[in-house]
């Protein structure tokens, strides 16, 4: 059973090359996150939507010509035999550069119709991204179906993350909403944040503050959420300063990213959308996590008040101490 498809990017075969094989190219048009070996032999490890993490190993890689992988599905329940093949072959063609997408060894026709809407979606990505420089944001990722503490932190990741492609050298003394955090203060807040939790979770981090913003954030936040997926949400995490429950570290995570992200777009005079159903839920997660304890030591201003008609996001912020009244 096959998928196959092709389509042209106006592109160079070494820039298409780029957009279908570097993790911070595939983030703007297919992948939440990414890790990739890319070798014949490599390991790579996706995650395409919240929750769902495609992973395999490179077979073939010709650079500018061809790359050949597994394909799975790491999530429990997967069945043992969803090992599948994906061949993506560039050529040069008018206008640009010929990819073609083929995806063989599906099991089912269920299997290779589910397979045909994915790619067709980021197959359409793919040529945005390559055709004007922003595929947009992915409706796909904006609130999982199924939300959790750490599903709900790979679509709050997706949100800093566009947030923080905006961040210029320029912009690094400007204020952010929290009073003691310039841009470039608040990155280095939320990069020791999640290394902190990277570190605690047994999984390796290097924080490269010569990255770009986006770029450093992703490169911490992507192994950070690989190694509590395989650790789950059960029993407490050593933090070094307490043992707290896997579920509140969770939540932590899904503050750090979605709060800061309206730090940094307001900061940035930017408009942050987001859907109602994740803000609510991380809301809740706030509820659970910001004790008065916990803002009596200081790392949260009291709640403040907000108008009957704010918006989700306005009540999260806000329970979180940053003022959105004008």
């Amino acid at each position: 059973m096959i998928y196959d498809k092709t389509v042209v990017l106006p592109l160079n075969v070494d820039q298409a090359f780029e957009l279908i094989t570097q993790p911070e190219r595939l983030r703007r048009w297919q992948t939440v996150a990414a890790r990739v070996d890319l070798r014949v032999g490599g390991e790579y490890r996706w995650t395409v939507t919240p929750g769902h993490h495609a992973t395999g190993t490179f077979t073939e890689i010709e650079p500018g010509k061809r790359v050949v992988f597994t394909w799975g599905w790491e999530q429990p329940g997967a069945p043992a035999d969803n090992v599948s093949t994906v061949a993506i072959t560039l050529e040069p063609a008018d206008g640009g550069t010929s990819v073609r997408l083929v995806h063989e060894g599906l099991p089912t026709p269920e299997a290779v119709a589910a397979h045909a809407e994915g790619w067709n979606h980021y197959l359409d990505r793919l040529v945005a991204q390559a055709s004007v420089g922003d595929a947009g944001a992915d409706e796909w990722a904006a609130a999982p179906a199924e939300l959790n503490e750490l599903t709900a932190a790979d679509a709050t990741l997706v949100i800093v993350q566009r947030v923080l492609a905006h961040i210029t050298e320029a912009d690094r003394q400007t204020q952010t909403p929290c009073a003691d955090f310039n841009v470039a203060q608040l990155l280095d807040h939320l990069a020791g944040s999640v290394a902190g939790i990277a570190k605690a979770l047994g999984a390796e981090v290097a924080d490269d503050t010569a990255k770009s913003p986006e770029v450093r954030i992703a490169d911490l936040a992507q192994p950070t959420l690989e190694a509590f997926y395989r650790r789950g949400l059960e029993g407490t995490v050593d933090m070094g300063f307490a043992e707290l429950p896997a579920t509140i570290v969770a939540s932590i995570l899904n503050l750090e990213f979605l709060v800061h992200a309206w730090d940094f777009a307001k900061a940035l005079g930017l408009e942050l959308s987001v859907a109602d159903e994740l803000t609510d839920y991380v809301e809740v997660l706030a509820q659970n996590t910001i004790s008065e304890p916990v803002r009596a030591g200081g790392s949260f201003a009291p709640a403040q008040e907000v108008a009957e008609t704010a918006s989700s996001l306005e009540r999260l912020v806000a329970f979180t101490g940053r003022a959105v009244l004008s």
